[in-house]
């Protein structure tokens, strides 16, 4: 057994962003949470010194488990505990594949993921509504929309309905679908309960859908689950995607706002979208509103985001008549 097995998973990551120096750890922070960056930089600091064998027996674990997680993504588990038992021995090769699984929760439907959408829709197109969300809630949201797009008009609502709403769900449960799909991956679901789903996994897959999908789906959810249906609309377009939006379009929206809301709603958005709007505007237009904004001060978010909700409004109802085109991953209708 390696020299590093009694140490916690902290002092590993630690000795390991040690070894790999400033620079290269600076770039891993980044993409850390704020107070996993506090930990890690309390145990580094506490970290007195290391042996050069502990330093060379973490390095190893890393790249095992690295070589692992790839050989899994380029062909399932089963393919990466094949590869991983000529490289490494059939027990290492479990010791791998188990501290992988267990601390990176390999997800649920892997094999899903991997399938042509084309034939995917095919194997699931008559299984329950509540299988088929459970299912699109894994995969990616480009892939998730052409299924929910081909699939019959009176079944995509339903559908994206029950992602929405869908929560928690049972490992058991998902081990019963997997085990329709892919009976050799059911042994992989964690043990504790998944967060799958919600309002922001069927936001995704509607941003991504033809404009024709999205408009029946939310139209039909206007009428059977209208706070619901509030509830994806406001999170479907937010202020900042009017970068989405070419200038000729974003001219059209100014036309129709306030420009005391415009003031407000700029206060609190990056500096992109401030330049945007402003090189939309005459130099007149602009140097007024950039003199409001530094008379009126501080300003409450709330009234912010009202603000900006308002634009929001006029921006889908500019794109509702047909005004003006957001631009879509999901093959909208070019207007000529």
């Amino acid at each position: 057994m390696a020299k590093n097995e009694g140490l916690k998973g902290i002092q590993k990551a630690a000795i390991l962003l040690i070894a790999l120096g400033p620079e290269r750890s600076a770039g891993i922070f980044k993409h850390l949470k704020e107070e996993e960056i506090e930990e890690l930089t309390l145990e580094i600091a506490n970290t007195r010194s290391v042996t050069p064998q502990v330093k060379e027996d973490v390095i190893n674990e890393f790249y095992e488990v690295c070589l692992a997680q790839q050989y899994i993504a380029e062909g399932g588990i089963t393919y990466a505990r094949d590869l991983l038992e000529k490289a490494l021995g059939s027990e290492k090769a479990m010791d791998v594949i188990s501290k992988l699984t267990a601390s990176l929760q390999v997800k649920p439907f892997e094999f899903v993921r991997k399938t042509d959408a084309s034939q995917l829709i095919n194997f699931i197109q008559d299984e329950h509504p509540q299988t088929i969300a459970l299912i699109l809630s894994y995969l990616a949201p480009g892939q998730a929309a052409l299924i929910i797009s081909a699939l019959p008009p009176d079944r995509q609502a339903d559908v994206a309905r029950r992602i929405a709403v869908m929560d928690r769900t049972s490992p058991d449960i998902i081990k019963e679908v997997e085990k329709v799909l892919e009976s050799k991956l059911a042994s992989l679901v964690n043990q504790d309960y998944t967060i799958i789903g919600g309002v922001d996994a069927v936001v995704e897959i509607l941003n991504t859908v033809d404009r024709g999908t999205e408009r029946h789906i939310m139209e039909t959810l206007e009428i059977e689950e209208p706070e619901l249906a509030d509830e994806i609309r406001k999170k479907m377009f937010v202020f900042e995607d009017v970068l989405l939006l070419d200038d000729r379009a974003i001219q059209r929206v100014l036309r129709d706002v306030d420009n005391n809301d415009l003031g407000i709603a700029l206060k609190g958005a990056n500096e992109q979208v401030q330049n945007t709007i402003f090189n939309n505007l005459s130099k007149r237009l602009a140097v007024m509103i950039k003199e409001d904004m530094e008379f009126m001060g501080p300003v409450r978010m709330k009234d912010v985001e009202e603000a900006q909700q308002k634009i929001v409004n006029i921006i889908r109802k500019l794109e509702d008549s047909g005004e003006i085109v957001i631009s879509r991953g999901g093959g909208d209708e070019i207007v000529v």
